[in-house]
């Protein structure tokens, strides 16, 4: 007999579990990507919150303390 669960925190854990079982940690994430909907475009987006930096100015960035 299946049980049916109310509560949607366990469906989802439960869900993943299974998922996992079946085809592993990396394809289980990969499938629920394919159903991942999003009205964001990172292309056009990310020329307004990445910085201009040539290739030296972002290894001078990364070297500074603190980052």
């Amino acid at each position: 007999m299946t049980v049916i669960l109310s509560d949607p925190v366990e469906l989802r854990r439960r869900g993943f579990e299974a998922l996992v079982r079946t085809l592993g940690w990396v394809n289980a994430v990969r499938f629920l990507q394919q159903y991942e909907t999003s009205q964001l475009d990172y292309t056009r987006e990310r020329d307004q919150f990445l910085p201009e930096w040539d290739a030296q100015t972002l290894v001078q960035k990364l070297r500074e303390p603190g980052v």
